[in-house]
């Protein structure tokens, strides 16, 4: 069975990939990358336990799929929710799970995080998180997901990977209202362009005092210190890097995080 006959299998049996995984002991986010075409060369066992489960479902089984679940064109919506001008309450009415952004009335899809991308993020957080505990500030970091309205407008919602807010008074139970004080996105390979140019751009007119790139293939990290009109300025996975909101008295040790993730750059 080839990637695409699973795919039209699996809307066909309207699964879910919580329910796939269930059925055929592969992983989700495996599951996700082989789906979305982002890994191009599965393990032939992974693709018979797929195609297994699939082509063995009972016909009762069959039935239209939940739009949730629905790939097209390589969209993890309906083409017909990327149609015209979009606003904070269509996002909030999206399904449950759909991972995208909303950036200026329009919709982009989002990756699965891989294991190295969620790894550096947590890392990242939980160094700014101790900064501020030992020097008891007011700046509260956050990981993703959390909503920022990032134009206080009703046009624009995104999910930075981590974020410093240092004005309390954004910070609502449902989001982040306005731009954050500091922001780090870790490079997709799926779409890189999002945050290289995309949100760049977005994050520095809205108001964003720092804004870091990460690409962890490449191991670089890129920094734009926009509050002083500094930047790029490049560094690599062996640099302490200084957070400038912070007049550099905190430093992310980019040789530290690598120690903990360079065993996951060897999984396939």
């Amino acid at each position: 069975m080839t990637i695409e006959e699973m795919k039209r299998r699996k809307r066909e049996l309207g699964y879910s990939f919580n329910k796939l995984s269930e059925l055929s002991g592969v992983p989700v986010g495996t599951l996700q990358k082989i789906f979305s075409g982002e890994t191009s060369s599965p393990r032939y066992n992974t693709i018979q336990a797929i195609s297994e489960v699939l082509s063995d479902a009972p016909a009762e089984e069959v039935h239209e799929p939940s739009e949730a679940f629905v790939l097209t064109s390589g969209k993890a919506l309906p083409d017909r929710y990327y149609e015209g001008e979009k606003t904070i309450d269509d996002y909030i009415a999206l399904p449950e799970g759909t991972r995208v952004e909303l950036i200026d009335g329009k919709f982009y899809d989002m990756a699965a995080p891989t294991t190295i991308h969620q790894s550096i993020s947590f890392e990242i957080c939980y160094l700014l998180k101790n900064y501020v505990s030992r020097n008891g500030g007011k700046c509260v970091p956050f990981v993703a997901p959390t909503d920022v309205q990032l134009d206080c407008d009703n046009k624009t919602m995104v999910q930075p990977d981590v974020l410093v807010v240092c004005d309390r008074d954004k910070i609502t139970k449902a989001r982040i209202v306005g731009a954050p004080d500091f922001v780090v996105e870790v490079i997709s390979p799926s779409n890189p362009i999002m945050d290289a140019m995309i949100k760049l751009f977005k994050y520095q007119k809205a108001g964003v005092r720092e804004y870091w790139i990460v690409y962890p293939d490449e191991k670089r990290v890129t920094v734009f210190d926009f509050a002083k009109n500094v930047g790029p300025q490049d560094y690599t996975f062996e640099d302490s890097i200084p957070v400038a909101i912070w007049d550099g008295k905190c430093e992310i040790d980019f040789s530290y995080i690598y120690s903990q993730i360079e065993f996951m750059y060897d999984k396939n």
